[in-house]
């Protein structure tokens, strides 16, 4: 049951990495190298993420919770870091927002998994 508990915490982990990679590496190496500027500015990579970040998040958490209660900080932290994947996916807050919104939700949500997995160590 722990081995699968952390393998969601290390799946959700790395999507939250591979956030931050898309927004804060791939804008550069596509100054560089132009054949990544289409993938770095798609606005479907986004979207995806969300799609996958969501049901990943949550289910993680939730076998967590069964086991022993989070404390609502941690839903809390969760559920902000997916809202502000979701704000900055959705882009109707501008494109200068963009960037910033999803950098803060992958930080957010990769905390609350490290959070988990921290306490799932603990126990």
């Amino acid at each position: 049951m722990k081995h699968a508990a952390a393998l969601f915490d290390v799946s959700a982990l790395a999507l939250s990495g591979l956030c931050l990679l898309h927004c804060l590496a791939l804008p550069l190496l596509a100054a560089l190298l132009p054949l990544f500027g289409t993938w770095s500015e798609a606005e479907w990579v986004h979207g995806l993420f969300v799609l996958i970040a969501a049901p990943l998040t949550s289910y993680a958490l939730w076998r967590a919770h069964r086991h022993r209660p989070l404390p609502a900080a941690l839903w809390l932290l969760a559920g902000t870091g997916l809202a502000l994947l979701l704000a900055g996916a959705c882009g109707g807050l501008g494109a200068r927002a963009e960037t910033p919104l999803t950098v803060a939700g992958s930080l957010a949500l990769a905390s609350a998994h490290l959070w988990n997995a921290a306490r799932r160590h603990a126990h």
